[in-house]
């Protein structure tokens, strides 16, 4: 090939079409990106259940304490991700997603067939347990997904979360769009579109989403993230698209099912958009392998680093080991992190901040009914908060990175400063403002957002990625806890309470509805007290890892000065789809073994 100014001469355009360069493109680490974004694109359906509630209240003849116990079953399914986790350290992610996209076609299949009347209405606890079902399949994506792009990018993992979370977020707002393309404006048939559309998108990409081996930097080299702000600024023109699409739509009247159909062509082009980033990212690396190999290898001699004695720990019992933990940011097993004082912080921080955040959302539709807020106004709000969802967990994702490379900037600190910003949102709503629900809709999509990557980053780093996918699923288990107490006990309750004593004492049941600003004011006051609880608790994490993000906290994976001179073909060589998919399967094959005797 070609030189010109010393910079390889890019691969021609012909030699792209080739079979060789595709199977190249497809088994590339950042096709795993590309494919983790569609499919996390396509797992957001649990954020539009105020889209349907009002259908499962008039068909099966729920009330609101009701519709709240099958939001937090909902809610429980896509928090709890402990058995996808260890799924995830036992088996390949191919097993992973597939797992995923049964337990999705099932669960909602089944309350899209109660919706329909085409099977005996069932009891609350069995839909229940539909949606919780449903809903797990959540878990299973995001776990195989996430786990895969932030081992394959350690030193840019709170992009990738943010990036990834951020696709969760539109997910809403792009559901929201296909259903109105391809069956119009029927609630129940969006039910059954976020019934097989996962699934589909699971299966299709479930060979390409995995673990590849990273290769560690030179000293001086700078981490390669100009294909993420690509895909950054991909999200970004499709979180304006769908933004200036919900307006038009909302504004115009008559909006035509053609008109539905061409803008929901336009949305799956920007969404597929990225892979032409990817397609870029190989033809470069493919000259650059090109014009390595032309080039003499020299050769790096890597001295063996001494091994640490295990200091009696062999002949420790399993308790004793679990309450001596390793310096913060090394590998934690499982016992010792979940015993630890940051776990337990994370946790309350979670039922407090995520709960609060939750329960707003979920009852977004009723909040704006009980408001006097007209029906489309409604629709506004639940995709405003999809909107915004999307810009906190992209928005949390590049500047806590930036923040914490530019600055040493500590992600907890991120993390309070966002509990005590939502706290803004929840006193909106318990006042009943003016017109305030549209601020409170944008400041709480914004900072529920915001709380997912800083503590999916936070588990990373202190904890370590070994058993990150376990760790980062116990993480959020956390959240239905908090959604259970302040949305069933106490939203759902007092709201049911307050509807019954506008409708003379009588229980609420089937289309009663509560109006009026003490509907939820006594819940929200509630909530924005454990909220500015949670804020106070995560400066207790603020003050035990401020030494651990003074220093490097990605120092362990760039390469000794000692073995820094690799040369450019060996670089290239390693980075190359094939050297890599074998490394993988070595590593796989050597990790599961060392899993086992450690278990």
């Amino acid at each position: 090939m070609a030189m010109a100014g010393g910079e390889p001469t890019p691969m021609p355009v012909s030699a792209m079409c080739t079979p060789a360069f595709v199977a190249r493109v497809v088994r590339s680490r950042w096709f795993v990106v590309f494919a983790s974004m569609v499919v996390m694109a396509a797992s957001g359906s649990t954020y539009i259940f105020a889209l349907y509630s009002k259908e499962l209240r008039s068909t099966l003849g729920y009330n609101q304490q009701t519709l709240n116990t099958l939001s937090f079953f909902k809610d429980l399914g896509t928090n709890v991700g402990v058995v996808s986790g260890l799924v995830q350290q036992v088996a390949p992610t191919w097993a992973v997603l597939l797992i995923g996209a049964a337990m999705n076609l099932a669960g909602y299949l089944m309350v899209y067939l109660a919706l329909e009347r085409r099977t005996a209405a069932p009891p609350v606890w069995l839909m229940c347990v539909y949606i919780c079902v449903g809903a797990n399949a959540l878990t299973f994506s995001n776990t195989g997904a996430l786990v895969s792009c932030v081992k394959n990018f350690p030193e840019s993992r709170g992009i990738v979360i943010g990036l990834l979370k951020g696709f969760v977020g539109l997910s809403g707002a792009i559901y929201t769009q296909l259903y109105l393309a391809i069956y119009g404006d029927d609630a129940k048939s969006l039910v059954l579109l976020i019934a097989w559309l996962p699934a589909a998108v699971y299966i299709f990409f479930v060979h390409t989403i995995r673990v590849l081996p990273y290769r560690r930097r030179g000293d001086g080299e700078e981490v390669d993230s100009k294909p993420f702000f690509c895909f950054l600024y991909i999200s970004i023109a499709l979180a304006a698209y769908l933004l200036v699409m919900i307006v038009v739509q909302k504004q115009v009247r008559g909006f035509s099912h053609a008109a539905y159909v061409v803008g929901a062509a336009a949305l799956l082009l920007i969404l597929f958009l990225p892979l032409a980033v990817v397609v870029k990212e190989e033809r470069k690396n493919a000259s650059h392998l090109e014009r390595a190999l032309q080039q003499p290898p020299s050769i790096a001699v890597e001295h063996p680093t001494p091994t640490k004695e295990a200091d009696g720990d062999a002949a420790a019992s399993c308790v004793g080991r679990m309450f001596r933990p390793p310096e913060l940011g090394e590998d934690y097993s499982i016992m010792q992190a979940l015993v630890s004082v940051e776990m337990a912080v994370l946790f309350v921080v979670s039922v407090f901040g995520i709960g609060g955040t939750l329960t707003a959302i979920d009852n977004m539709a009723q909040i704006g009914q009980s408001l006097g807020y007209p029906a489309k106004s409604i629709n506004t709000f639940v995709s405003l908060i999809s909107i915004w969802n999307y810009a906190g967990r992209v928005g949390a994702g590049y500047l806590s990175e930036m923040l914490l490379a530019r600055y040493r900037f500590p992600r907890p600190l991120a993390l309070t400063a966002v509990l005590l910003a939502s706290c803004v949102g929840h006193l909106l709503i318990a006042f009943g403002v003016p017109s305030s629900l549209y601020a409170a809709s944008v400041i709480i999509g914004f900072c529920f957002g915001a709380q997912w990557p800083l503590l999916f980053a936070i588990i990373s780093e202190v904890f370590g990625l070994k058993y990150y996918s376990t760790l980062f699923n116990f993480g959020s288990a956390a959240s239905p806890i908090g959604a259970y107490v302040l949305n069933v006990r106490v939203a759902g309750r007092m709201y049911d309470a307050e509807a019954a004593r506008q409708h003379g004492g009588v229980a609420v049941a089937g289309d009663k509805i509560c109006k009026g600003v003490m509907c939820f004011k006594r819940s929200f006051l509630i909530i924005t007290g454990v909220t500015f609880a949670g804020a106070l608790v995560s400066l207790l994490l603020v003050w035990r890892t401020r030494s651990f993000y003074k220093g490097d906290i990605y120092a362990r994976f760039k390469v000794a000065p000692a073995t820094a001179a690799t040369s450019a073909a060996a670089a290239a060589e390693a980075s190359s789809p094939e050297v890599e998919e074998k490394k993988g399967t070595e590593k796989n094959k050597k990790d599961g073994v060392h899993e086992h005797e450690s278990n």
